[in-house]
């Protein structure tokens, strides 16, 4: 029965209720929490790339072009991030939700976005 790896144990990885296998810690769930709470926030998740920096930049022209006076934070802790449930950097949240990862969004595409989620 060993040939097929039928009645060897295998190594089961513990997880998170993230599914992170422990990239996020307790502090990292609690910031995330307290972040669902707060209203009226934009954050964009990265390590500070050239396309997070990007991202940011866009957004903020977005805003500016809304008449949005919301501040943008820049999370680069990646427990946080991994909180999150986001993988893929650059990521957006707005109003404590994913709302787009793995991209830049232009500026018309960050505004579209932002009719849609706050008008």
């Amino acid at each position: 029965m060993a040939l097929f790896g039928l009645g060897k144990k295998k190594d089961v990885k513990e997880t998170n209720t993230c599914g992170c296998e422990g990239t996020c810690n307790s502090e990292a769930m609690e910031k995330v929490a307290e972040n669902h709470e707060q209203k009226e926030s934009v954050k964009v998740l990265g390590s500070g790339c050239a396309k997070c920096n990007e991202l940011e930049a866009n957004v903020k022209k977005a805003l500016e072009q809304l008449g949005m006076d919301t501040a943008i934070e820049h999370v680069t802790d990646f427990g946080v991030i991994a909180a999150y449930g986001v993988m893929t950097t650059p990521a957006l949240v707005v109003d404590g939700k994913v709302v787009s990862y793995g991209k830049v969004l232009k500026v018309d595409e960050a505004i579209k976005l932002f009719q849609k989620i706050r008008l």
